[in-house]
């Protein structure tokens, strides 16, 4: 099998070189590329150097999947060529999620949506990704009306330049900034770009993508993202009210059950979870689970994932294993 990997020598690119070999794709024929300014260098991939090629190169070499991360104009530019040689594309950037006859997928919840003739299939948000997989069960059973979502996302969801400013910032050495202000020793309440109506696109990622992987277009959401000096993952205090009662130990019951999701919440023994608990798993982690007691039928709940994996690369990985399975 040839898997294309776009955006190879980027942080994401990285993290998911490390999960194909977990997930027992060494053997496959990988094909990275990335931008003219990285053709010629090498990966390592299973214990071999693979030589970066442009993205043209790998479009001839018509890989039966293309996985995506290299931001959204390279994706507008080249999934479509790649869909026309008979590649099926996953995309990790924002660039194809909100166009209706794409399908927007976390496996464990929405994978049927993916057509047999789908050629480009599209990653939701890190931050989305490990909400919805632990509002899925629960949205099922007592049917969500509202959300109000706090995030506080890890640098690592910038990428490496904001990695490097917070190291850089720690350790007192002078830096490029991807962030307009420090970043060590504060909070940001900036993610992505802020929009006419006050509110930012990463914001907005999160009230958009929720309501199509839920298939449910009439939930209310509203969400502040915050960008923190952590690299484990993103954290998410979620308020979550429903049409219906719930039962506490029914929530509980349907979080565990749920795959990909471990449920960390013994306050006895200061048990919750947290990035630094995360860091390099695939769980979503959730814990606080406690009844809002200032209105009905309304839940709050601390979800916590490493962004690079399954809000990034595992989960893309985990939609090329399912398309295996079923084409």
């Amino acid at each position: 099998m040839k898997i294309a990997l776009v955006g190879a020598t980027g942080l994401v690119g990285n993290v998911m070189l490390k999960v194909l070999e977990e997930r027992g794709f060494g053997n496959c024929e990988l094909i990275p590329a990335a931008s003219e300014r990285s053709v010629g260098k090498e990966v390592t991939f299973a214990g071999r150097q693979v030589k970066v090629v442009s993205v043209g190169e790998a479009i001839a070499q018509k890989p039966q999947y293309a996985i995506f991360s290299a931001g959204g104009a390279a994706s507008l530019q080249y999934a479509p060529q790649f869909a026309e040689v008979g590649t099926t594309v996953i995309d990790n950037s924002s660039a194809w999620r909100n166009y209706e006859h794409i399908p927007l997928v976390v496996p464990e919840i929405n994978i049927d949506v993916v057509r047999p003739d789908d050629r480009i299939i599209a990653n939701p948000n890190c931050s989305t990704i490990q909400m919805v997989l632990a509002l899925a069960p629960l949205h099922a059973k007592y049917k969500i009306r509202r959300l109000v979502i706090s995030t506080y996302q890890s640098v690592t969801g910038t990428g490496v330049k904001a990695v490097k400013q917070l190291n850089s910032e720690r350790a007192g050495e002078p830096c490029e900034k991807a962030y307009p202000y420090e970043i060590d020793l504060n909070v940001l309440p900036h993610g992505g770009s802020f929009e006419p109506n006050g509110y930012t696109t990463e914001e907005t990622k999160l009230v958009n993508e929720t309501r199509k992987i839920l298939r449910d277009k009439d939930i209310q959401i509203t969400a502040t993202v915050v960008r923190v000096p952590v690299f484990g993952g993103h954290s998410e205090a979620v308020n979550v009210e429903f049409e219906n009662d719930f039962d506490l130990a029914d929530v509980y019951r349907l979080l565990s059950d749920m795959p990909g999701i471990t449920v960390l919440d013994n306050p006895d023994k200061n048990e919750y979870p947290m990035p630094r608990f995360a860091k390099d798993k695939d769980e979503v982690f959730v814990g606080r689970i406690r009844r809002d007691f200032s209105q009905p039928k309304t839940l709050n709940m601390w979800v916590v994932a490493d962004n690079l994996r399954k809000g990034a690369a595992t989960n893309a990985i985990q939609i090329m294993q399912k398309l295996i399975e079923t084409r």
